[in-house]
């Protein structure tokens, strides 16, 4: 399984359970992911730990009024399936109230930033 997807599941699950943190597997794209999820204010908090020569990454989830800030996940390109698209073939998630986040040649954004920046990429997944 990948890790980016071991990641969504484990802060998806942990919303769910209502947890305060969750511990996820380390990887440089995880971070830059996580980097943006806390920039869109989908998790509060995060940090990378090394426990026995081994990293992982600390999440603190994100709550308001007792509701998480991450409704929902849906994982777009899976090990046996990647999409791509160019960035006018991007459509906005759920009216925008929601946004897609995608590896291109330039890193790792949003589909709001690649649109702007008028690249195209692989989209990981959506989250609303």
């Amino acid at each position: 399984m990948s890790t980016v997807i071991d990641l969504l599941i484990r802060i998806k699950n942990g919303y769910l359970a209502q947890k305060e943190s969750i511990i996820g597997i380390y990887s440089k794209l995880n971070v830059h992911i996580l980097e943006i999820l806390k920039n869109e204010k989908y998790i509060k908090e995060f940090s990378v730990q090394e426990d026995n020569g081994k990293s992982r990454i600390i999440i603190e989830l994100l709550y308001q009024n007792k509701q998480p800030a991450l409704r929902d996940v849906a994982i777009v390109s899976k090990p046996g399936r990647r999409a791509y698209f160019k960035s006018r073939e991007m459509k906005s998630v759920r009216g925008g109230l929601g946004l897609a986040i995608l590896s291109t040649a330039f890193g790792v954004m949003t589909d709001k930033q690649a649109r702007q920046k008028k690249i195209g990429g692989e989209v990981l997944f959506r989250v609303w």
